[in-house]
């Protein structure tokens, strides 16, 4: 059963015990390289459902102004801020056959989005769209993707199917080289990478994989012509099979529910189970969210994220899980919110947290009526451990007499794969189907994991230039060495539960450095004195987490029980602060930087410390 509200020092004691020893359990001595990519054995990844084989087209060996990579929100944001600067020529590079980045990729049965669709969908204003749903369901969140890039001509120059495979800078022309998998080697007077945070599907390094000798597929290519149906449900392909699911995070909390209505039978393989909140999804009307109103979703999406920051608000605009518990984000998010003494930050803290994972157990108790079955999906660890997931229909979905949860903690996962399904223990399930509901490599862009070569003056290359001082940037976005090149991302920059808005903030700063660069006849590129002082920012009040997440169950936000990385890895005092300093340091310092860098034949400023100009 579950403990009661543990305010005293015995409860805590307890608890914590009972946390250290459900991480044990499921802790493997390979950590992260229990993953594999899903290019190897499994070959089937590299399709495209959607658009299958790309139209035959000559390689293009042109020049554009901006060259954006990847045609996710990121990079849909990217352009879209760059015509409102006035570029005209900019081409977006994408490896799907449109627009949407995950949202494109992944459409399998139930998919929403956890973050309120009003929101999470960015250019709301701009684009006069008021979302249906208060959490959004994929294809609402794909069509909008689309309609922000119809709004601002992105398709006119845009290479779809398509995939970038080195960025070269060409010292005669100040142009970088693009080369894609298409034979195509246009330059581009400047280059925004925005590859995403969730772009690396992964498998898990199971004895066996590829022995099996049923249908298989990862959910971020969801096989309808196998399943039938549609995201909606109706798969009618599976009413005599004998399905497994490995995977209980937030796409699996989804998929599950649908495949235990439509499925013979369904094996749910669970190493760590999920938090799983209450959802409460319904329609929304304009007049719920004040669409009557010019700004409203910039409104309403200030008030989130100011909320989410651990900001100050007069009054929660949204009102939802994520608000109600924003003060157990801190450890979630690399923000720093603490006041006061330490220790009885943690204290409170650490009351706060086991009050909400109480509620949270006690809610498994409340939905499940197999007292086992109840205390196999119980999470034992702290709420900031692993990413918060809500469903009003998964807990449901295991009182059906058509769905078996194989908890495999004990084992530390599947202990192998046969010909004919999955052995857990001494026990072996026949399986049909098995599904992959393994999510992303999270972080790894292209760039970061050397998928991605960028070589920029001399030739240097990016990730080698890093090797032994680690990431060097400005903001996050600009590094020395690599002129007119701007990323897109979390590293060094600042992160949000609403990734979208990040990314739209992001893009706002980009297309403002390449217009104030077009005015000044300038390069951007910051000097090794404007990182150093940037670096500097990071470390000073960078959280001390790695404590934390060291005693977390494994997962992708500790890499699978090893720790966080050390390093100065992101804004240290949240989005909301991030995003007013760019925007000061844009109407303060940008164009002054700029002017200064021009007039001296590239030479960096005396005193400079945020220089982000070299002459051209």
């Amino acid at each position: 059963m579950t403990p009661p509200q543990a305010t005293t020092e015995h409860a805590l004691a307890a608890l914590r015990q009972r946390y250290r020893v459900e991480r044990e359990r499921r802790v493997r001595p390979d950590g992260a390289g229990q993953y594999h990519a899903t290019e190897a054995e499994f070959g089937y990844y590299a399709a495209d459902p959607y658009t299958g084989e790309p139209a035959a087209r000559e390689p293009l060996q042109d020049t554009v102004d901006v060259a954006v990579i990847g045609g996710g929100f990121g990079g849909i944001l990217a352009g879209a801020r760059m015509r409102q600067q006035g570029m005209e020529s900019v081409r977006i590079v994408e490896k799907g056959g449109d627009f949407g980045g995950t949202w494109y990729w992944n459409r399998y049965p139930g998919i929403h989005c956890d973050i309120e669709s009003h929101v999470y969908l960015p250019m709301l204003d701009e684009t006069g769209y008021v979302p249906e749903w208060k959490y959004a369901p994929g294809e609402e969140i794909r069509r909008h993707a689309v309609r922000i890039a119809q709004q601002f001509n992105l398709y006119s120059d845009t290479l779809f199917s398509t995939a970038v495979t080195s960025l070269t800078w060409d010292e005669d022309s100040e142009t970088w080289i693009v080369a894609t998998d298409r034979g195509d080697a246009f330059h581009a007077t400047y280059v925004v990478t925005a590859t995403g945070t969730l772009s690396e599907p992964k498998l898990p390094g199971i004895p066996g994989i590829e022995e099996f000798a049923g249908h298989t597929f990862h959910t971020s290519r969801w096989d309808y012509g196998y399943t039938g149906g549609t995201a909606e449900g109706g798969m009618t392909g599976l009413a005599q099979k004998r399905v497994g699911i490995v995977g209980t995070g937030a796409t699996g909390i989804q998929v599950i529910p649908m495949l235990a209505e439509d499925a013979g039978h369904v094996y749910v393989f669970q190493r760590t189970p999920s938090t799983v909140d209450v959802r409460a999804n319904r329609r929304t009307t304009a007049a719920d969210v004040g669409a009557d109103r010019a700004g409203w979703a910039h409104e309403r999406r200030e008030n989130y994220l100011r909320i989410v920051s651990g900001e100050a608000v007069e009054k929660d605009l949204v009102a939802d899980r994520w608000t109600e518990s924003a003060d157990l984000l801190e450890k979630l998010l690399p923000s720093f919110r603490r006041q006061g003494d330490r220790d009885a930050f943690e204290a409170a803290y650490e009351v706060a947290d086991a009050t909400k994972m109480n509620e949270l157990r006690a809610r498994v108790e409340q939905s499940v009526t197999d007292p086992e079955t109840a205390e196999a999906l119980k999470p034992w660890y702290r709420y900031a451990c692993k990413r918060p997931t809500f469903s009003d229909k998964y807990y449901q979905a295991f009182n059906r007499d058509n769905v078996t949860l194989v908890d495999t903690a004990d084992t530390h996962g599947i202990e192998r794969i046969t010909e004919r399904g999955v052995v857990v223990g001494d026990s072996a399930y026949e399986l049909d189907c098995l599904i992959f509901a393994t999510g992303f490599s999270v972080g790894t862009s292209g760039i970061l994991s050397g998928k991605l070569p960028v070589h920029g003056r001399g030739g240097t290359q990016m990730l080698h230039a890093w090797a032994k001082e680690g990431p060097r940037t400005l903001h996050g976005f600009t590094s020395n060495g690599f002129p007119n090149l701007i990323q897109m991302g979390a590293l060094q920059n600042a992160s949000s539960v609403n990734f979208t808005h990040v990314l739209d903030e992001q893009a706002v700063h980009a297309a403002a450095l390449v217009a104030a660069a077009e005015a000044k006849g300038a390069l951007v590129e910051p000097s090794r004195e404007a990182e150093d002082a940037w670096i500097a920012v990071l470390t000073e009040d960078a959280p001390d987490h790695e404590w934390f997440h060291a005693e977390c169950t494994p997962g992708y936000y500790n890499r699978e029980g090893r720790g966080r990385p050390s390093g100065p890895m992101a804004y240290p005092h949240g989005a909301f602060a991030f995003h007013g300093l760019l925007k000061r340091w844009r109407e303060e310092s940008m164009g002054e930087i700029l002017e200064a860098r021009a007039s001296a034949d590239g030479q960096t400023s005396p005193g400079d410390e945020s220089a982000v100009g070299a002459s051209r």
